[in-house]
């Protein structure tokens, strides 16, 4: 060996050594998920939000580890998430506003899940505020209660108030023992069915549920802590419901053999009388008019009572107009998606692993089994005496036109020599409640493009399939997103006042439900659960009754219209990637009010709203008065009581809407609307507004600012927009926004111009 060379080798060895200390140094510095605390007051005016501020923060970290944000909190506490080496944590420790940091641990799902997703928490916010909803009374009208569900066991509840004047009536299979501290009441009302039917035999005459409906919609509102419950093993965890520690009380009213109007009547009627807080109605009917529709005269009386009412805007959407009962002066809750994907794991045998969409009841054993694709017969609907081999994994695809019969077709147990599917198509959403009869996963069409080149490619693809996984996040779709079946606005009972007005969780919602009901099927073996995963506003509608419970243990002293009003005007219109709520029923375009309402409930934000929009019951007299009613039309809902001599359209709701006559396009109109707020925060202070213009519309606030001097003092404005017609159901939305001086109240009104929909149509 030369002289030379040894000198040059000589020479690397120190270079060497020092790229193998870099390298080690970067291969210990490990990342790993933080939770860091902040205090908000630290953020620097140049900040638009919290997000941009910790954004920014992470950025600014000169790392060669890619620091990446994971969440950013605002309502539990203030903070982010974040993947960072240790290096990178040491120096957002010396960041301005940085508090402390602990790495995240695991947790588990809870089951409904939605609580979470709604920020509700023990910390801080509305729940220990409200004492998690305590001696608040939740009225139930639906097709009963299975009492001996552990979501309605007493434990850790209160004695029941005194002004209670309810009882548990008895009947067939429950008698009066069955009532504790949570389900303080049950009556039942059959009556209009009898009468329908002479000699009818009612087969459970009692307050007892048969269907599981109600007793879901109960366990939603307020159903108490129960531990280690699941979907056959999905969304494991602990159940609660929205308001725990709030009473139920339960009227039946939907019947096996029949469901009627004046049924429902009586149960509303009863329920008032006992004195309930909040009723929850998740009821729907198809008499438009007000005047004919029991739920708005039961609503009025209730709401005369000082009892908020949530009713669900249906499941006719996701077309224009589907929405039947707007009922001024009920909440009415649209049904929107969480965060929590149900799934199943695909692992090719190339290494890749694609997350699918999956409800197959069962840990089925699928390993290393080979995949089987040919265009010849890639439909779902294909026959398994075409596959000549057994133990394959048949892999096809699924149209929108073939949808309704994959659930037959899919996974037919009568299909021989196919031990699982992977089924491709365009719009997993609709799969939700897909019952499996086999083993299957559902995937994209880009995933599925995977799979095919990868069986083409391969002499002997394989793949291993995982049921029974749960993922929470943003991935695959961000959340929420207003639900395809949702009943959209304009409200044909009453278009004059902007329904939905609110959006709240409604898809793949878990609760008690009735164990003997058909909930799952394995080849020709049918499944039971205690709880199950329902969807529809159905279950939209208790979150949003559970809330108003809360809201009105928090502050007892306000009406129902604050507390309809708090929850409104606090709603959030972003997901969880801070990008606009989307509508799943349209192509994922942004949704407008006339799908959400206000937008998303943000329960810890209405806890304290700053400004709500107050209405008395003459306010919806008033509003009565104007309506194309006759005066025996009106006494029907408001009695006789009242008189018209202030009749006004003009109700200070939390949200705007513009109407015109689709027939005269392009006609230049103008409205002009009066709002008076009341300031529920403490002490004096001012409000500025912003607005958000629709399109080709001009809107005039007068005055701009408003000043308050002390809580529970009112200040009164005027909106005047100018608008066009446009074509036939078409939207253009926009909002106004009180914004006080500090920041911390943001009091958003939507505002929607659109067409005027006959109830005739």
């Amino acid at each position: 060996m030369s002289r030379k060379f040894m000198k040059m080798k000589i020479q690397l060895v120190p270079l060497i050594l020092f790229f193998l200390q870099m390298d080690n140094l970067l291969c210990s510095e490990e990342r790993s998920t933080y939770i860091i605390h902040m205090d908000k007051s630290f953020m620097p005016m140049a900040f638009s939000s919290h997000h941009h501020w910790y954004s920014s923060m992470l950025q600014s970290v000169n790392s060669q580890t890619s620091p990446k944000l994971l969440y950013s909190y605002d309502n539990a506490f203030h903070g982010f998430s974040a993947v960072v080496s240790e290096t990178d944590l040491e120096t957002l420790k010396n960041s301005p506003g940085f508090l402390t940091a602990y790495a995240d641990g695991p947790v588990f799902p809870d089951t409904t899940h939605s609580y979470k997703f709604l920020s509700l928490n023990t910390a801080a916010g509305l729940w220990p505020a409200s004492q998690y909803g305590q001696d608040a009374i939740i009225g139930v009208v639906d097709s009963g209660i299975l009492p001996e569900s552990l979501s309605f066991r007493d434990d850790g509840m209160t004695n029941i108030p005194a002004r209670w004047r309810g009882i548990c009536q008895e009947g067939e299979q429950f008698n009066s023992s069955l009532c504790n501290k949570k389900l303080i009441g049950a009556r039942y009302f059959n009556g209009g069915v009898k009468a329908a039917n002479p000699g009818v035999t009612i087969t459970m005459n009692s307050a007892r549920d048969e269907s599981g409906h109600g007793t879901h919609v109960a366990a939603t509102a307020a159903g108490n802590y129960v531990a280690g419950v699941s979907y056959f093993g999905y969304a494991s965890g602990t159940a609660r419901g929205v308001a725990p520690r709030a009473r139920l009380a339960m009227y039946k009213v939907l019947w096996n053999e029949g469901s009627y109007e004046s049924d429902a009547l009586a149960g509303i009627d009863q329920a008032i009388a006992d004195g309930v807080d909040v009723l929850s109605i998740s009821l729907s009917y198809r008499r438009r008019e007000l005047h004919d529709n029991p739920l708005a005269i039961a609503a009025f009386g209730a709401r005369e009572k000082g009892i908020l009412v949530s009713i669900s805007a249906g499941n006719r959407g996701p077309g224009f107009a589907t929405l039947l009962e707007g009922i001024p002066w009920a909440v009415v809750v649209a049904a929107g998606t969480i965060d929590r994907w149900l799934a199943g794991t695909v692992s090719l045998g190339n290494g890749r692993i694609i997350t699918g969409w999956t409800l197959f009841p069962g840990r089925a054993i699928v390993r290393n089994i080979r995949l089987v694709y040919n265009e010849s017969f890639s439909s779902c609907s294909t026959q398994g005496s075409q596959i000549n081999q057994s133990s394959r994994i048949l892999v096809c695809t699924l149209s929108d036109i073939e949808f309704d019969s994959v659930k037959t077709v899919t996974m037919d147990p009568s299909v021989p020599y196919v031990d699982a599917r992977i089924v491709i198509t365009q719009d997993v959403t609709e799969l939700r409640s897909f019952t499996y009869q086999r083993p299957g996963v559902i995937i994209t069409p880009s995933e599925g493009r995977e799979v095919i080149e990868y069986i083409k490619s391969s002499d002997n693809p394989t793949a291993s399939i995982d049921f029974q996984q749960t993922v929470i996040g943003a991935e695959p779709r961000a959340a929420p997103a207003v639900a395809d079946f949702s009943s959209r606005g304009p409200a044909r009972s009453y278009p004059g006042v902007l329904k939905p007005d609110i959006m709240a969780p409604g898809v793949l919602i878990l609760a008690a439900d009735n164990p003997d009901s058909l909930r799952a099927q394995i080849g020709v073996t049918y499944l039971g659960s205690d709880f199950t995963l329902r969807s529809g506003t159905s279950m939209s509608c208790p979150h949003i009754s559970g809330i108003a419970a809360l809201l009105k243990t928090a502050h007892p002293n306000w009406s129902p219209a604050a507390i309809q009003s708090a929850m409104m005007t606090t709603a959030s219109v972003l997901d969880n990637t801070d990008e606009p709520i989307k509508d799943s029923g349209l192509d994922y375009r942004v949704a407008n009010a006339l799908d959400m309402g206000s937008g998303q409930v943000d329960p810890n934000r209405a806890l304290d709203p700053g400004l709500v929009y107050d209405a008395s019951i003459q306010d919806y007299v008033n509003l009565i008065c104007s309506m194309d009613l006759t005066s025996e039309q009106r006494r029907t809902i408001i009695r006789s009581s009242y008189n018209c001599s202030n009749a006004s359209s003009d109700i200070n709701y939390p949200s705007f809407i513009a109407l015109y006559d689709s027939q005269e396009n392009g006609t230049k109109l103008t409205k002009e609307f009066r709002r008076t707020v009341t300031n529920v925060g403490n002490g004096p202070t001012t409000y500025l507004v912003e607005v958000e213009t629709p399109r080709e519309s001009t809107i005039e606030i007068s005055p701009m600012t408003l000043t308050f001097a002390k809580k529970y003092e009112k200040r009164s404005y005027t909106m005047t927009i100018r608008y066009r017609s446009y074509s036939p159901s078409e939207t253009n939305s926009g909002a106004i926004t009180w914004i006080d001086g500090s920041g911390k109240h943001r009091v958003r009104s939507p505002i929607v111009v659109t067409t005027t929909v006959s109830i005739y149509e």
